[in-house]
């Protein structure tokens, strides 16, 4: 996520941080240099004028030129202002006090929008809600059948009257609710691939009817500053609630998450990284900076390692770890509560300091692929005892595996090596350890 953002940003802040003193000249000069970083990253022209004003103002007040770090306090600065940016604070989903609380989300076709409604289905029922689903786009091909498989695969049921009307759907969907006891109706309404008059008329008419408790406007935050184009148009018809960013995990540059709420003045209230249904994330605006100026998201972090770890495979873990008796079956439960987590680039963009230096190949998915393949490939005797794999058994490893010998054999060297690791690592909690682990095996 905004990876160039990131990258170009580093530049500068290294460059300021390198400073012994700070000048008028070289502050302006720095401001040309973020000027261009974010007008790179498609950032609207007019959001980057009034952001780096503001900036330059506070910079080179007296505080900062006599200050005996004032390379820090300019990129203090800096994260402040991106922080107000990106909208202060994070504002949750509103989901009024009648019941069923009506979610419409609205968007443009592509950018998510079913797939969304489907995470917010998921995240409302972990939160203890009981959800509705309500197929109300019959304009898109398949946009039902599709929203009836993302439900089936989370277990959420769909509200559907096939091809009628979308305003008598929506209509009977709230009956349904209240008869069935749903809490929470998430109305999936039709998308355009341009502004359609008529089909904006329809969504003022569905807004009309059921009197949503939230509208959530949809963008894809890979379009950029025509995602924000698009979001006021949907504002001046509609006046939405918040925005939900998708597929940030595509987005390198980050213009439309730094114009996009500038612009509208509405909320960031979720964004999206990857397709799978648990994937969606409450938006936070000092979290997303300091990802942006490379300070890490420790908390996001933490909060995803307590998401995903078993509370009773951690406690039994912890007691393997005491008794020095970790096994290759354990390191693969390890993997497998990782990959939850969200992917390895994720994971090491959230760690102060190590997220720009984990680019490219030093975060290598296919490594955790072939390693789990490889243990995959193993019985449950050969996991738990590595020490009896030998050349045959290794052969059939290989085989069985898609990979080579070499790779076998590397891949026990290495476990050899981490086993040694837990001596050290004995007394440390599961959690300290999971985020410890290893994030790929050197060679594959």
């Amino acid at each position: 996520m905004f990876d160039e953002l990131i990258n170009k940003f580093d530049t500068v802040i290294r460059k300021l941080r390198g400073r012994g003193k700070l000048t008028e000249k070289n502050i302006a000069d720095s401001m040309r240099e973020i000027r261009k970083v974010l007008l790179e990253a498609d950032v609207n022209y007019k959001v980057v004028k009034d952001f780096i004003d503001r900036v330059q103002t506070k910079a080179v007040g007296t505080e900062v030129l006599q200050s005996i770090t004032p390379g820090q306090q300019v990129v203090k600065i800096v994260y402040d202002e991106l922080v107000d940016l990106l909208g202060s604070s994070n504002v949750p989903i509103q989901v009024g006090s009648v019941s069923p609380s009506v979610i419409m989300v609205v968007g443009l076709q592509g950018s998510g929008k079913t797939t969304f409604v489907g995470k917010l289905g998921n995240y409302f029922r972990k939160q203890g809600a009981n959800p509705l689903l309500v197929a109300a786009d019959v304009y898109r091909p398949a946009a039902i059948e599709q929203l009836e498989t993302l439900g089936k695969s989370i277990n959420i049921p769909v509200f559907s009257l096939g091809v009628d009307k979308p305003v008598k759907i929506v209509k009977q969907a709230v009956a349904h609710a209240r008869k069935h006891g749903y809490d929470r109706l998430i109305l999936d309404t039709a998308g355009r691939l341009h502004i359609d008059e008529t089909m904006m008329l329809e969504l003022e008419e569905i807004k009309n009817s059921v009197k949503p408790a939230e509208i959530l406007f949809v963008a894809d935050g890979m379009t950029g500053q025509d995602a924000v184009r698009s979001a006021k148009v949907f504002l001046e018809r509609l006046d939405f609630d918040g925005i939900v960013l998708t597929k940030l995990d595509g987005d390198a540059r980050g213009g439309a998450a730094l114009s996009i709420r500038a612009i509208t003045g509405k909320p960031i209230k979720f964004i999206t990284m990857g397709e799978k249904l648990d994937e969606l994330d409450p938006f936070y605006p000092d979290r997303i900076a300091s990802r942006i100026l490379g300070m890490g998201d420790v908390v996001t972090l933490v909060e995803k390692v307590q998401e995903t770890v078993d509370r009773e495979q951690a406690e039994k873990l912890t007691q393997k770890l005491k008794k020095q008796a970790f096994t290759l079956e354990d390191f693969y439960d390890q993997l497998q509560q990782i990959k939850r987590m969200g992917s390895l680039s994720q994971i090491a963009g959230m760690i102060p300091g190590i997220g720009r230096k984990m680019k490219g190949p030093s975060v290598d998915e296919s490594a955790l692929i072939k390693i789990e393949a490889i243990i995959s490939s193993m019985t449950v005797m050969e996991r738990q005892n590595p020490h009896i794999i030998n050349g045959s058994r290794r052969k059939r490893i290989a085989m069985g595996s898609g990979t080579t010998v070499q790779d076998v054999n590397r891949l026990l060297k290495q476990f050899q090596t981490m086993q040694k690791m837990m001596k050290q690592m004995s007394r440390m909690s599961s959690k300290k350890f999971l985020m410890n682990v290893p994030l790929g095996f050197e060679g594959f």
